[in-house]
């Protein structure tokens, strides 16, 4: 006889105790294997597939996608087959969010092809819990979880489940026109965000025909709909006379939930502008020989060098000369901690939000070796890869925002980090070069640090380190 086991909310790690279902992966009546992904959920750190420790029919799903739950909480049942002698049915047992659940025992029981009916048939076996609209996985599926995050700068399209209509303004008719209903399947969207949006604005996604390649739906198709269905829904309703003033507390706008990265972002800086007494210094520098250093260095062959690379590595040195920034301070023991290895994060952003990936052991590196773990990274958050491991333990950060064409900033330092490096954008400028004015690269450079770690003097000195190698690369010979 089948047994009906229930697969809860695993741990997720780095002290998170929520989750928000995105996606779900399988339908009711659906035969998974052990350790198929059958959930898509967003954490504060990513966004995640979580698998199943076990193999059979799934009975029973618990929770709408847009649902939070807490750690531990039900997220679906699985009939299983009974066990022949000496074999097990617990499951693999290793749920951890974002790394897979690893490879199963030899000896463990997997669900054949010709025991799904009888899975069904058996007690508990139907079709209880929350009816499936979402796309499905077949057994056939691959065993093993990955983690996946938004798109960054340039969108991935995913297939999200159909949505059903929720709340939708009697009066509205949006994509009524626009479109045919599309017929029951997935709908294609370009992001979660876009799926969220029409969700929380009732706008049913298959009245939609999407603007891009294929017939996905972008953000701009949801907005330009819910416009639409305002306009109409304005002329249905207006009254023959004059409307009195609107009174402002009846101003509409839109509310965004302070949910998964973006909620995680503004907790985190919140917090570090409340415990850390942080303060700012900048200087300008004269980058000239810094651009025809790697100018020269990947001219001669091998990898190329990038100047975040590059940057990388002027950073570890200065910290190497000055271990005070590389420390975070313990409130409990009032102690500061210095810090003997170092883990470089690099702010980027993303369509989610701000994200921090990490290179480990930056201060082991060279400039060939920090290019290319920036690139595997960078292309890791472009595909969606990126681990919960990836995005957290750094101590220390680098802050490339000249990519967004601003020369400065003094940016919020990474809790519980005590200090970050920002690097404006590098532009021609006048400046007086061995005696004579002449047009030459500069850079803005800031840091911003824990005032608790360090004074102002400390501080100096790393920066003015900084724009040293950055003048003058050479500098850095001294410790190669």
């Amino acid at each position: 006889m089948a047994q009906v086991l229930e697969f809860k909310l695993p741990d997720l790690g780095e002290g998170l105790t929520e989750a928000e279902i995105v996606r779900w992966l399988v339908q009711v009546g659906d035969v998974v294997a052990i350790d198929q992904p059958v959930v898509e959920v967003e954490t504060a750190k990513a966004m995640v597939e979580v698998p199943c420790p076990y193999g059979g029919v799934v009975t029973a799903r618990f929770g709408e996608e847009g649902t939070e739950l807490p750690v531990g909480a039900p997220l679906l049942t699985v009939a299983v087959g009974p066990a022949a002698p000496g074999e097990e049915t617990e499951g693999s047992g290793n749920v951890l969010v974002g790394y897979g659940t690893g490879a199963p025992p030899a000896r463990r029981r997997r669900v054949r092809s010709g025991e799904a009916t009888r899975f069904a048939a058996a007690p508990g076996g139907g079709s209880g819990g929350a009816g499936g609209h979402a796309g499905t996985r077949g057994a056939a599926a691959s065993p093993v979880g990955r983690t996946s995050v938004a798109p960054a700068v340039t969108p991935v399209p995913l297939i999200p489940p159909a949505e059903p209509s929720r709340a939708a303004a009697p009066n509205s008719q949006v994509g009524a026109t626009a479109a045919p209903t599309r017929p029951d399947g997935p709908v294609p969207v370009i992001s979660p965000l876009v799926r969220r949006l029409a969700r929380e604005n009732g706008l049913d996604l298959r009245q939609l025909r999407g603007s891009g390649p294929d017939g996905l739906i972008l953000r701009a198709d949801v907005e330009h709909a819910l416009r639409a269905a305002t306009s109409d829904g304005a002329t249905a309703t207006e009254a023959p006379a004059p409307a009195a003033p609107t009174p402002a507390a009846d101003v509409r706008g839109t509310r965004v939930p302070l949910r998964g990265v973006r909620g995680a972002v503004a907790d985190k800086l919140s917090r570090s502008r409340r415990e850390i007494p942080d303060a700012t210094c900048w200087v300008d520098a004269d980058a000239t020989e810094l651009m025809n250093a790697r100018t020269a260095m990947n001219a001669a062959g091998g990898p190329k060098v990038s100047l975040l690379a590059l940057l990388a590595r002027i950073c570890t040195a200065a910290l190497a000369r000055f271990p005070e920034l590389n420390s975070t301070v313990d409130l409990e023991a009032r102690e500061i901690v210095r810090l003997d290895q170092v883990h470089l994060g690099f702010a980027a952003q993303t369509e989610r939000g701000l994200v921090v990936p990490v290179v480990r052991d930056a201060h082991a590196r060279d400039a060939e070796s920090l290019s290319a773990e920036f690139a595997r990274l960078t292309e890791a958050a472009r595909t969606g890869t990126l681990t919960p491991a990836q995005l957290t333990g750094g101590t220390f950060t680098l802050n490339n925002y000249g990519v967004f064409g601003v020369d400065g900033s003094a940016p919020i330092i990474n809790h519980p980090e005590a200090a970050m490096l920002g690097v404006g954008r590098i532009v021609p400028k006048p400046w007086v070069h061995r005696g004579e004015l002449a047009v030459r690269q500069v850079v803005q450079l800031s840091l911003t640090f824990d005032h608790r770690v360090c004074d102002g003097g400390t501080a100096g000195g790393f920066l003015r380190y900084v724009a040293d190698c950055v003048e003058q690369p050479a500098v850095l010979l001294r410790t190669l």
